[in-house]
């Protein structure tokens, strides 16, 4: 499958010392190479972002000025990741790419097109006032993708990304990934597609094995900020929490900065900058804890997560497996920590028994994670 991508990427994949494609790149990459409209599921953490990118880069005409691709996420820190990637894989090349999302200077960002992007990555908000502005021009993109599609085709952006690929001209192929598919996302992916190939990863065999456990805490809501706090003490941790409410966040990350605990912070009300300089802090290690809200943490790849906590339960199953997927990725290990109220409970272990993992409930003893018949064991 290698030997039909681009020289250049071949180069770079040896470089990057990378095995054999993960399964979700096998069965794609082909698919993509033949023009194929596509339907693609995988769990996180299983290299989606390669599977559509290195396709995508071999068929770039280097000797076209026009924008050829576009690839759609529903972040801005989604879109810069995926970018970075792109500068990664295309570096000496000759190929240009541009990213373009909401809430970046617009002037800048005018600017990046006078450079002939052929790639272009951005949020749909964004990209779709540049095409009505005229300042995008679409009719030569051949190549369409939804990175994270079931989010990009929720009620509030599915009608902004259909007026994208409307844009572009009907011999287009439309790409669209996912590690979770709804059956309402799937029908309305199947009507931005033509006869589309719908791929299902369940699980990923050419990646090693690593363990994630999945532990819970049983508490009142009032103190679920206590539990969080002794999470944010253990040692050689990268601790991702979620939490539901904007405004909760703020409060949650000044009260464990009070207690001199490293917590940074990650929503969609933030500045680009704000978000870009907290996630930087989190990758480098400065902070030992992010605290974010689904959407603004959803598709992120950060290396070396340690901890997922819901602090706040998820709204439903889907959204658990999003966030427990951002620890224990490309076979590392990690611990997926719930705090949870009775009822709470109830759900969660309905989420484990669908997902087919053991779930155990733990407590804190002399400031670390144990088993309540250690702490029995000790008093005897």
């Amino acid at each position: 499958m290698l030997n039909t991508l681009q020289p250049f990427l071949q180069e770079i994949w040896k470089k990057s010392n990378f095995a054999t494609p993960t399964s979700i790149q096998e069965t794609t990459i082909p698919l993509i190479l033949e023009g194929k409209d596509l339907i693609a599921e995988s769990p996180t953490g299983t290299g989606k972002t390669l599977a559509y990118l290195l396709p995508l880069l071999t068929k770039i005409d280097q000797d076209s000025q026009s924008v050829q691709a576009v690839v759609l996420a529903s972040s801005q820190e989604l879109v810069m990741q995926v970018y970075q990637e792109f500068q990664k894989w295309s570096e000496g090349s000759g190929i240009r790419g541009a990213s373009f999302i909401g809430g970046a200077n617009v002037k800048r960002q005018l600017e990046k097109l006078k450079k002939r992007p052929q790639v272009i990555f951005g949020t749909p908000g964004r990209l779709f006032e540049l095409i009505k502005q005229k300042k995008v021009k679409m009719h030569e993109v051949k190549t369409l993708v939804l990175d994270e599609a079931d989010q990009l085709l929720v009620p509030e952006h599915a009608g902004t990304v259909r007026n994208i690929i409307k844009s572009t001209l009907q011999d287009r192929q439309v790409m669209l990934f996912s590690a979770t598919l709804k059956k309402e996302t799937e029908q309305i992916a199947k009507e931005l597609t033509k006869e589309a190939e719908i791929i299902r990863i369940e699980k990923d065999e050419t990646i090693s094995e690593g363990k994630v456990e999945h532990i819970y805490f049983s508490c009142e809501p009032r103190d679920k900020m206590k539990l969080l706090e002794k999470i944010a003490r253990l040692e050689n941790s990268k601790i991702l929490t979620f939490i539901k409410d904007i405004a909760e966040v703020s409060v949650v990350a000044t009260k464990l900065n009070y207690k001199d605990l490293s917590a940074g912070l990650l929503h969609s009300e933030l500045s680009k900058l704000e978000r870009q300089s907290a996630l930087k802090a989190f990758r480098d290690g400065k902070l030992k804890m992010l605290i974010a809200t689904d959407v603004a943490a959803r598709g992120l790849d950060i290396q070396g997560v340690t901890h997922v906590v819901h602090l706040d339960f998820p709204k439903d199953f889907t959204q658990y497996v999003h966030r427990s997927g951002r620890t224990g990725r490309m076979g590392a290990n990690g611990i997926v920590i719930s705090l949870v109220t009775e009822r709470e409970e109830r759900e969660l272990k309905a989420f484990c028994r669908r997902l087919d993992v053991p779930l155990y409930k733990r407590i804190f003893y002399k400031g670390q994670i144990s088993e309540e018949a250690q702490k029995e064991r000790t008093r005897k």
